[in-house]
């Protein structure tokens, strides 16, 4: 990987790294991605953001692989304030920990190759198998997936951003596009719309905003860094919306699906 102030035609073709990938997880994998140096990699041809696959140091001639998205990568949209999104994936990777739901891949925000960005956990996976191929057989696991965009407002919720690993584990990637104050929520997820959420997640989102469990003060603190105030302020408004409903919004399937879809 080249870099930021010497880019050259060789950021868009793939690098090999001069060590064997591992696979690590827990602690072991989060150190790594918190503090491995980055000793190759390659730009992921999709998308309109720069995203790398990068190779993180492991030690011992080892690395684990990782996705880093710079924020100066991030191509500015006229809807969401320049150089958030990768906060805004870090804010994604918070709120699914404190709930439990759904498996989102460990982030974090670091320096890199190209400055400050998020560095995300590869999850190893088929990718030709989509939400589309999965849906009929895991209605139930992804209703996570599907009140988790609610909340988290997603704009971009394509079927290529639900992930099966190699053990059967479902995971949910890409969410730059979160957390907006306006409701911009896009979905594939047409399965969901107007139907009723189940008690179990119900209740855990109830405790997100219980005073005696998870009081705002600390879930504002929590955030403060990666949102602004008022983006936290509709967060909890959506989370009391759909509290409250306990159901799923029905969208319009002319404005809030994305393009593509995959």
């Amino acid at each position: 990987m080249t870099s930021k102030r010497k880019q050259t035609k060789k950021d868009n073709n793939r690098e090999s790294a001069p060590s064997t990938e591992i696979t690590l997880s827990g602690s072991d994998a989060i150190s790594v991605l918190e503090r491995g140096e980055v000793i190759g990699g390659y730009r992921l041809p999709w998308g309109s953001n720069y995203t790398f696959l990068v190779h993180l140091d492991a030690g011992e001639d080892q690395h684990i692989k990782a996705i880093y998205k710079p924020r100066d990568g991030e191509r500015p949209l006229h809807d969401y304030p320049t150089g958030t999104l990768y906060r805004r994936e870090r804010a994604a990777f918070l709120l699914s920990s404190i709930l439990g739901w759904p498996n989102i891949p460990h982030t974090i925000v670091r320096d890199g190759p190209y400055g400050l960005g998020s560095m995300q956990l590869f999850i190893e996976s088929n990718p030709e198998i989509t939400y589309f191929d999965l849906r009929e057989n895991m209605l139930a696991e992804f209703e996570t997936f599907a009140v988790f965009d609610v909340i988290a407002n997603n704009g971009d919720r394509k079927g290529g951003h639900c992930l099966l690993d190699n053990d059967g584990s479902l995971w949910s990637i890409d969410h730059g596009l979160t957390f907006h104050r306006a409701f911009k929520m896009r979905t594939v997820m047409l399965e969901y719309w107007g139907k009723t959420i189940s008690e179990n997640i119900a209740n855990d989102l109830k405790s997100l905003i219980q005073k005696d469990t998870l009081p705002h003060n600390n879930l504002r603190e929590t955030f403060s860094t990666l949102l602004s105030t008022g983006e936290i302020d509709a967060l909890l408004k959506r989370v009391e919306i759909i509290v409250d409903k306990r159901e799923i919004p029905i969208m319009d399937p002319s404005r809030d699906v994305p393009w593509p879809y995959i």
